[in-house]
């Protein structure tokens, strides 16, 4: 989840790159710096922009396929929360791991 934390006065959506129009069929020709495929959502402070990254069976969903556009007037913030279906592990155990 993408959480916008300001208003951007010109600039700065997140575009979905195989999302619209040719979708999945763009991957080998898209331009991935490029802000001019697939959907746009303009950052307005206090929006959550939800999205998944894998369908329900594990597999990666291309369309997730996201990136940033350049800020051209103002400032961008975000905050990003993962939310995951299993356990990641760092440097101890995993939350709740052996809890019956």
């Amino acid at each position: 989840m993408l959480v916008y934390l300001s208003d951007v006065e010109e600039g700065g959506e997140t575009s979905f790159l195989f999302e619209g129009v040719g979708g999945t069929q763009r991957i080998k020709t898209v331009d991935y710096k490029a802000c001019d495929t697939g959907i746009k959502y303009r950052p307005r402070a206090g929006d959550a922009l939800l999205f998944w990254s894998m369908h329900p069976d594990g597999s990666k969903d291309k369309h997730s396929l996201h990136g940033g556009c350049p800020v051209v007037k103002g400032g961008k913030w975000t905050a990003t929360k993962w939310i995951r279906d299993r356990c990641v592990r760092g440097g101890g155990a995993c939350v709740g791991e052996g809890v019956d």
